[in-house]
């Protein structure tokens, strides 16, 4: 006999040694609890999950059944689970998300573009020195397919993940979790392992992001400051002077208060990125003054270059989860499509000319190149320097969220102060990596190559097919194994050459 109390989180009755017929459960905003047993102690373990797990038909071996959900229930051989039919179902999480202030398609289209259009941009021409002008053209493009390709792959993922679980949303590492429990059995026991990986990677993504930041602005001050006083002062001091600056802006907790400071640094972003534009279209030499393919030895900057300036993977779950008409994000045209093919139009158009105007002399920021002599050039560079200052404390915000999770209930009534100790000490810690790496290229192909072709490329191929494995299955001669199996393949190439060089 088993006794399993989960009416506290889900309107159950007791299930008393299998007597009692479940009714279907009302989900409510509590958590789910997921119990395993164990037949050897004759015991059951017991753990909360932020997500319904899946929906089954639990079929009792003494020939009797009854419909419910069982959220991950293994009870030996007593309770067996088989997936119940989707369509039958009919459930719809579009239906189910209730939004205080769901976006509109163009609301979504801005955000996307906000997301996706960070300092990557002003990265582009060295990205098309490390690969040639054409080639350079030919590989954005075809990156760039590939990064769109896999954020459909998710969504679509997510969505049938949803329908199963019924649950209205996920996160990204919500989904892998649910994808891994809801998925063949082998892979349910590393259901917490693939939830505890995108998370980690998030979390270094978006912190190397920031440590790519404070050299971004150290090296924009130090060229202007240096110019003015006529003093070589090392670029790590101005990393070191940038500390106290931003353990204040980090000391904000609230997402509501950094909103100003985004809205300033979109401003100065948009001005710096248009004066620079002016900067390149002027005097620009011929096509065939420049290599159309550089080597294959660079290939692998270029690829870290270009997956850290697409890759806006981590923006893509929140806006869809959040949108009106969610069935309008992924599709023909598609506000993910209308939106990728504009970044992926300005990324190339930035990267074509900024290497076709500069050439070998390309460095790490366009805005290096610019002339140091001219004012308006000066501006430029204190301009972006300050929007991508602010913009630190927003790209702070999401790994603070995730860590503080994890570790904010060991501190009882001393949680504030801990907060404000750890915000301060992954500051510091940011501010170390970066002038232990002061080199503004290869720390953006370094960021790129590990976390984002593992986050935008490996998991949402590894997602897909846990989803699809049991259940629609891997298509005609298993295509879809094939096809995942070449992207994880691209992914491990990109992730391992472009951290080695």
């Amino acid at each position: 006999n088993y006794k399993i109390i989960i009416n506290r989180f889900f309107h159950f009755p007791i299930v008393d040694g299998c007597n009692a017929t479940l009714n279907s459960p009302i989900a409510t905003s509590l958590r789910s609890i997921s119990s395993e047993y164990d037949p050897k102690n004759n015991t059951s373990k017991t753990e909360l999950r932020n997500v319904l797990l899946a929906g089954y038909k639990c079929e009792i071996k003494n020939g009797r059944s009854y419909y419910g959900r069982c959220w991950g229930f293994n009870v030996g051989r007593v309770v067996e689970k088989q997936p119940l039919d989707e369509e039958a179902g009919g459930y719809n999480p579009f239906e189910h998300r209730k939004l205080s202030h769901p976006t509109s398609d163009l609301d979504t289209l801005i955000h996307l573009l906000k997301g996706s259009l960070g300092s990557g941009i002003l990265a582009m021409p060295m990205a098309f020195m490390n690969a040639g002008l054409t080639f350079g053209v030919v590989a954005t493009f075809l990156i760039g397919f590939v990064c769109t390709y896999c954020v459909h792959v998710l969504v679509k993922c997510s969505h049938i993940i949803c329908q199963r679980t019924q649950v209205p949303s996920l996160g990204f590492a919500e989904l892998a979790e649910a994808a891994f429990v809801a998925g063949p059995q082998a892979t349910q026991k590393f259901s917490g392992l693939a939830r505890s990986m995108i998370n980690l990677f998030l979390c270094v993504d978006l912190l190397g992001c920031c440590c790519v930041y404070i050299v971004f602005v150290a090296t924009n001050i130090k060229q202007v400051v240096d110019f003015y006083t006529q003093s070589e002062l090392d670029l790590r001091l101005y990393m070191v002077m940038l500390l106290g600056p931003l353990i204040l802006l980090n000391l904000i907790r609230n997402l509501k208060w950094l909103a100003p400071f985004s809205m300033i640094a979109n401003m100065l972003m948009a001005a710096g990125v248009g004066i620079t534009f002016y900067y390149v279209f002027s005097d620009l030499p011929a096509y065939d003054s420049r290599p159309h393919f550089a080597s294959f030895h660079q290939l692998p900057l270029f690829f870290g270059t270009a997956i850290f300036a697409l890759e806006g993977i981590g923006v893509v779950m929140p806006l869809e989860n959040n949108m009106k008409t969610p069935n309008h994000f992924i599709g023909c045209p598609g506000v993910l499509n209308i939106g990728m093919g504009i970044v992926v139009f300005l990324y190339t158009a930035v990267g074509f000319l900024g290497f076709l105007k500069y050439g070998d002399e390309t460095k790490g920021s366009i805005t290096l190149n610019l002339p140091i002599n001219e004012e308006l050039a000066q501006s430029v560079k204190l301009m972006i320097a300050v929007a991508i200052f602010l913009t630190y404390g927003l790209q702070f915000y999401v790994p603070m969220e995730i860590i503080w999770k994890n570790v904010g209930h060991r501190f009882g009534s001393k949680k504030d102060t801990a907060e404000y100790v750890i915000r301060i000490s992954i500051v510091i810690a940011t501010v170390a990596i970066a002038v232990a790496i002061p080199q503004l290229g290869p720390f953006i192909s370094l960021v790129g190559a590990v976390c984002l072709s593992t986050l935008g490329l490996m998991f949402p191929s590894v997602i897909e097919l846990v989803t699809y494995w049991e259940s629609p299955g891997l298509g005609p001669c298993n295509w879809l194994l094939w096809k995942n199996i070449l992207i994880i393949i691209f992914g491990i190439l990109g992730f391992v050459t472009g951290t080695y060089n």
